[in-house]
C-alpha cells in the first residue's frame, strides 16, 4: 500500500521530466559481459541538484575565505595607520611639553625680576615714606619756628609803633633792626617750606607711580598664571588620554602595569632621557602641589610612564607574526588532533598559506633555538623580557641563528611543514614562565593601539 503512491509519484515525475532529460543508458563492458546502468529522468534531476548545490557552496565557502582575507588585511593596515598617529601624537606631545617647560622657565625668570623690581620699588617707597615723615616733621618744627617768629615780628611793630609814639631814636634803630632779623628768617622759613612741599609732591609722585607698576606686574604675573594653568590642563589631558590605552593593553594581556613598570625602570634606567628629568624646586627646599614646578613634574613622570611602556611594548609580543593574507586554521585549547584523531590540548595558533610565506617576530627579543625541534620540525624560539618566550613551528626556511637579537616585525623565517604536520601552515605559541598562553590574547589586547 505505501509503495503504490511512491511509485505512482515517481512515474509522473519522470513523465513530467521525460521532456527535459530524456532517459539515458550508460554501458559497463568488462571481458566477460556487458551491464548497463539506467538513469531514469529522475535520477538525472536529482543528480544534477546535488551538483549544482555542491558548486554553490563551493563558491559561498570561497566567498567567505575571500572575505575574511580583505577583512584582516584591512584590519592590518588600520592598526598600522592608528600606530603611525600615535607615534605622531606623542612626537608632538613631547614638542608641546618642551615649549611649554621653555615658556614656563622663562616666565619664571620674568617673575622673579619683575619681584625684584618691586622689591627695590618697595624699598625707595618705605625710603620716601620714611624721608617724607621726617619732612613733615621739619615742616612742623618750622611752623611752629614761624608762628613764634610772627609773634616776635609782631612784638617788634608793636614796640616800633611805641617807640615811634614815643619817639625814641635809639630804641627805634634797635626795633628797626631786630625786625629785619625776624624778615631773614621768616624769608628763610618760607622757603624752607617750598622746598620741602616740593619734595613731597615728588615724593608723592615717584610713590604712586611704583604703586601703579606693582599693581600692573601683579596683573601681568595673574595673565601668566592663567595661560601656563590652562597649557598645563591640556598637557595633562593628553597625557592622561594616552596612558590609558597603553594600561589598558597591558592589563588585557594579563600583565600588572605597575609591576611591568617597576620591572622596567629597574633595568632600564640608562634610557631615561634627560628631557624627563625632574625640574629642580626652589631654593627653600619645598614645592607647592600646585605649582607650575609640582605640574611640570607631574607631566614629566607621566611622559616617562609612557616612555616605559613603550620599552616594555617593545619587548612584549603584541604582533601578529604572519603579515600576508592566511587564514586561521586552528584555535587556542582542546582540539581534535589531525593526525591521531584524540582530543588533545593544542597550544598555540595555526595559519595556513602558501609556503615559503614570510613569518616576522612578534616583539623585540633574544634568539634562543634556531634548527629542528622533533614534532615542531623546524622552529625558531625567541626569548623576551619579563619571562615570555614565542615559539615559530613547522618552518620551511630559518633565517636568524642562535643568539641573535631581533626586533618586531624582523623576518626570522618562511612557512612551510616540516615536522608532524598535515600541510603548509605555521603554529605559534605565547608561553610566559612556561605556561602557553593564547596569543590571541596579546593581539587583540594590541589591535587599538599598535
Amino acid at each position: 500500500m505505501r509503495d503504490g503512491p511512491l511509485r505512482h509519484w515517481t512515474d509522473r515525475s519522470n513523465a513530467v521530466l521525460e521532456r527535459y532529460l530524456p532517459e539515458k543508458r550508460l554501458f559497463l563492458r568488462s571481458e566477460n559481459s556487458t551491464r548497463f546502468v539506467r538513469l531514469r529522468p529522475l535520477s538525472q534531476a536529482m543528480i544534477l541538484g546535488g551538483t549544482t548545490l555542491l558548486v554553490v557552496w563551493s563558491i559561498f565557502a570561497s566567498s567567505i575565505v575571500f572575505m575574511e582575507a580583505i577583512g584582516s588585511t584591512d584590519l592590518r593596515e588600520q592598526t598600522r595607520r592608528e600606530q603611525i598617529y600615535l607615534e605622531h601624537r606623542l612626537t608632538e606631545l613631547a614638542a608641546e611639553r618642551d615649549r611649554s617647560a621653555a615658556e614656563a622657565h622663562a616666565a619664571h625668570e620674568r617673575y622673579a625680576e619683575a619681584m625684584d623690581r618691586v622689591a627695590s620699588m618697595q624699598g625707595a617707597l618705605l625710603s620716601s615714606e620714611q624721608r617724607l615723615a621726617e619732612l613733615e616733621t621739619g615742616v612742623e618744627t618750622l611752623q611752629g619756628s614761624l608762628r613764634e617768629r610772627i609773634r616776635e615780628r609782631d612784638t617788634a611793630r608793636s614796640q616800633l609803633a611805641e617807640v615811634e609814639r614815643e619817639d625814641t631814636n635809639e630804641e627805634l634803630i634797635r626795633t628797626t633792626a631786630r625786625l629785619g632779623e625776624v624778615e631773614q628768617t621768616l624769608d628763610f622759613v618760607m622757603r624752607a617750606l617750598r622746598d620741602t612741599a616740593d619734595e613731597r609732591e615728588a615724593v608723592l609722585s615717584l610713590a604712586d607711580s611704583a604703586r601703579q607698576q606693582a599693581e600692573h606686574l601683579a596683573l601681568e604675573y595673574r595673565l601668566m598664571e592663567d595661560r601656563n594653568n590652562r597649557i598645563f590642563s591640556q598637557l595633562e589631558q593628553a597625557v592622561e588620554v594616552s596612558v590609558m590605552p597603553l594600561e589598558r593593553m597591558f592589563r588585557e594581556a594579563g600583565i600588572e602595569p605597575d609591576q611591568l613598570l617597576n620591572q622596567v625602570r629597574a633595568g632600564y634606567q640608562d634610557e631615561r632621557t634627560a628631557s624627563l628629568m625632574p625640574v629642580s624646586v626652589s631654593t627653600m627646599g619645598t614645592m607647592d602641589t600646585d605649582s607650575d614646578e609640582a605640574r611640570t613634574n607631574a607631566v614629566l613622570s607621566a611622559l616617562e610612564e609612557i616612555n616605559l611602556y613603550r620599552i616594555a611594548a617593545e619587548r612584549t609580543p603584541f604582533a601578529l607574526p604572519v603579515r600576508a593574507a592566511v587564514r586561521q586554521t586552528s584555535g587556542f585549547g582542546m582540539r581534535r588532533h589531525p593526525i591521531t584523531g584524540r582530543n588533545a590540548m593544542h597550544e598555540g595558533i595555526d595559519w595556513a598559506g602558501p609556503q615559503g610565506t614570510a613569518i616576522h617576530a612578534t616583539g623585540e627579543g633574544t634568539v634562543t633555538h634556531a634548527g629542528w625541534r622533533g614534532g615542531y620540525g623546524n622552529m625558531v624560539i625567541v626569548r623576551h623580557e619579563f619571562g615570555i618566550e614565542t615559539y615559530y613551528a613547522h618552518l620551511h626556511t630559518i633565517n636568524v641563528s642562535e643568539g641573535q637579537r631581533v626586533s618586531r616585525g624582523d623576518r626570522i623565517g618562511g612557512m612551510g611543514t616540516t615536522g608532524r604536520s598535515t600541510g603548509v601552515h605555521l603554529h605559534y605559541e605565547i608561553r610566559a614562565n612556561g605556561r602557553p598562553i593564547n596569543p590571541m590574547t596579546y593581539i587583540r589586547a594590541a589591535q587599538n593601539v599598535f
